[in-house]
């Protein structure tokens, strides 16, 4: 009985580390023969700001019971997102979902998050620091979501993209040495 007490308390802990952001909230009305009963949809972004987010979607007929639900789905629908010295993309990356689409680039440190709201909340929730982003079509929030994760689960480190080709890292990270000093002369 302590032991299952322990293991509750471990995994509170382990759920303490998320950050959950509500993102949007839409309520709904069903016209019945006395009136109308209202529900609510949440979708909630959930990160632990080092490189893990996921977003889930919730629907009851109340507010907190929806964000809940939606909180709930996000930590069960976690990816990891490879991050350069834990603060932007290694690369550039689009992104689309329906008819919204992304462009994520990164950037140099001090930029900060430039992007609109839906896609703030994800870079905040998974810690990114420095990041320039600009979404193009729908501005419905759930596609601009999905369309921001599409994009960052494109996103490759140069670890997985050395092992692919059979390289090294330090040669990979030589040739981007080698084109950033060309691009700037």
């Amino acid at each position: 009985m302590a032991r299952e007490r322990d293991n509750r308390g471990e995994r509170e802990d382990r759920d303490n580390t998320f950050v959950d952001k509500l993102v949007h909230i839409n309520r709904v009305a069903k016209v019945v023969k006395g009136g109308r009963r209202f529900g609510f949809a949440a979708l909630v972004v959930v990160g632990d700001q080092k490189g893990r987010v996921g977003f889930g979607h919730g629907k009851a007929r109340e507010v907190p019971e929806a964000i809940r639900k939606a909180t709930e789905s996000a930590k069960r629908a976690l990816i990891r997102v490879p991050l350069r010295e834990g603060r932007t993309l290694h690369h550039d990356v689009h992104g689309h979902h329906g008819a919204g689409k992304v462009v994520l680039r990164a950037a140099p440190a001090g930029t900060g998050i430039i992007a609109g709201g839906p896609m703030r909340a994800v870079f905040e929730t998974l810690g990114m620091h420095d990041v320039v982003a600009k979404s193009f079509g729908s501005s419905n929030p759930y596609n601009m979501v999905r369309a921001t994760f599409d994009a960052l689960k494109n996103q490759d480190s140069p670890r997985s993209v050395a092992a692919r080709r059979g390289i090294k890292v330090s040669q990979l990270q030589s040739r981007r040495r080698v084109e950033d000093a060309e691009a700037t002369d």
